[in-house]
């Protein structure tokens, strides 16, 4: 006679429509339930099979929907969402240096990054994104924010040599940026990045500190690179070699570099970063919206480049909308290599999820629904009759729905938004904070 099976007490058990691991690739599970305890993720089995082994405190039946990993948005700016919309329409170099840098000169300060970043903060969660990697100011205030809110963040500690309202110079800005680690080092759902600015912003004499930092401290390095003809150019006159080149000389090239945008790369360029392990960000529809050009995502990914998604910030796409980045890096992906079968859904997919984890040295923790990881998940409903038919909800997910498909997103195994209502911010405050900026940065425009 055998011994009966031990059930044990969990806290929560998700069953889904269906559920796409992402790891393994390209796979669709039908009538599996996936079981949580302690925020982490238990164990991704057929439904009776959890029945049979798990008691929980709580059980969420999703009849209509996708259960998928929370989406990863490798490279933002996050409280440049109060300037959303300032200066459209123009250059990356004349919309930084003539608008976006005077704008921030005039109003940045902890009070703005952390409205901003709740109000990123809020938009990201609504849109299934559970993990963002953050460039700018004040990083204090932004991991406030990301703690309110409940996301989880990789917050950039930002390097100019120029002085702001953060920093006077570089040394300023590492001794700011590596403090704030030091107080901020022991929150679970908060980690870091060094964060140099860009080959045109920062010296030799401060990547060489940052290499040797990155070393020390075991944590990635995050930095915008060949996102423009100017940029590139620019780095030739002053330097004598391309951005990329120069990194290399400096020996930046490495598993833990993320480069931003990587648009104008040569094909040896190409063959260097997958030599190196280098992580790219891509990010389409900020590179569309300031005419960056057309990254060659195809020729990457095709010589083993790690490739996530970003939005970059608000400023310069309007939107923090995976969703948005996983069609735009799609059907950009085909058209740039004249090839209807680059960048398939499942592909693009990873790229939104697993991919971007990885470059952040979160790969082992999140990014997948498998046993072990924790429970950073969105849930999306393919209910609405404008998502149907669906014959392959991983092509639904890139080619179909979009963000107000999403319904509910936990952040390990903490719901964050429930029936498309966010849990922790309410849309009165939102209002609010959106309202509190508006007339001084809008005042200032006008009169400028």
């Amino acid at each position: 006679m055998s011994s009966p099976v031990s059930v044990r007490q969990i806290d929560a058990v998700i069953q889904a429509r269906w559920i796409v691991p992402v790891e393994p690739a390209n796979v669709v599970l039908e009538g599996h339930a996936l079981a949580i305890d302690d925020g982490e993720i238990l164990a991704v089995l057929p439904v009776e099979q959890i029945e049979q082994r798990f008691q929980p405190k709580k059980t969420t039946v999703l009849p209509h929907h996708v259960l998928m990993p929370g989406l990863v948005n490798l490279h933002t700016h996050a409280a440049m969402s109060l300037l959303r919309g300032y200066a459209d329409d123009k250059p990356l170099m004349s919309w930084l240096q003539d608008h976006i840098w005077p704008a921030e000169a005039t109003h940045v300060s902890p009070r703005f990054v952390r409205d901003g970043t709740l109000l990123a903060a809020a938009e990201m969660l609504r849109g299934g994104v559970t993990c963002f990697s953050d460039m700018y100011f004040f990083p204090e205030a932004a991991a406030e924010a990301a703690l309110k809110a409940g996301i989880r963040a990789a917050l950039g500690l930002v390097v100019f040599e120029f002085p702001s309202a953060y920093g006077a110079d570089a040394d300023d800005y590492f001794a700011k940026g590596l403090a704030a680690r030091d107080r901020l080092r022991d929150e679970d759902t908060i980690s870091f990045c060094l964060a140099p600015h860009a080959p045109y912003t920062v010296s030799n004499k401060s990547f060489e500190r940052i290499v040797t930092l990155a070393a020390q401290l075991d944590i990635p390095v995050h930095t915008h690179l060949h996102e423009t003809h100017d940029e590139i150019a620019q780095g030739i006159k002053q330097y004598g070699v391309r951005p990329l080149q120069r990194l290399r000389q400096l020996g930046l090239l490495g598993s833990g570099l993320i480069a931003a945008h990587g648009v104008h790369l040569l094909p040896d360029e190409i063959v260097l970063l997958a030599e190196h392990g280098v992580h790219i960000a891509h990010c389409p529809t900020s590179n569309m919206k300031l005419a960056s050009g057309i990254a060659p995502v195809a020729n990457m990914l095709s010589h083993g480049v790690n490739m996530g998604l970003g939005t970059d910030g608000a400023a310069s796409n309007n939107r923090l909308d995976m969703f948005q980045e996983m069609r735009h890096a799609a059907l950009l992906g085909k058209v740039g290599s004249m090839d209807a079968a680059a960048l398939p859904a499942h592909e693009v997919l990873q790229m939104a999820t697993l991919n971007g984890a990885r470059a952040l040295g979160l790969g082992d923790r999140i990014g997948s629904l498998k046993a072990g990881k924790l429970a950073d998940m969105c849930a999306v409903s393919l209910s609405d009759w404008i998502t149907q038919p669906c014959f392959d909800p991983i092509s639904h997910l890139v080619y179909v729905a979009g963000r107000e498909q999403v319904s509910h997103v936990w952040v390990g195994g903490e719901q964050r938004l429930f029936d498309a209502a966010l849990i922790c911010q309410s849309a009165q405050e939102l209002n609010e904070i959106a309202a509190l900026w508006q007339n001084p940065i809008g005042t200032k425009k006008t009169r400028s």
